[in-house]
């Protein structure tokens, strides 16, 4: 893995942990939290994407599919939260 590839995850994850942190109406997570959610997201966005057959290129692709995953992993810690 190159320095240009870590970078490019970690501006992704970033921009998608934000978003979802807004988009959930949060306040966010802090600037590691929105990493942290980001990058998960990716992980959990790249798993519904493959089981559904379904690819995502470039930046915005990756962006796209990165903030899904995060809307969904915000979305299950939720439920799993409200049920304790």
């Amino acid at each position: 893995m190159y320095m240009n590839d870590i970078v490019y995850i970690l501006v992704v994850g970033l921009i998608a942990g934000w978003l979802a942190g807004k988009i959930m109406k949060g306040k966010g997570f802090g600037l590691a939290g929105d990493l942290v959610v980001g990058v998960l997201g990716a992980i959990v966005g790249s798993g519904i994407f493959g089981a559904l057959g379904l690819g995502a290129y470039g930046i915005l692709g990756s962006a796209v599919v990165a903030l899904i995953g995060a809307l969904v992993l915000i979305y299950m810690v939720r439920l799993l939260k409200k049920r304790r």
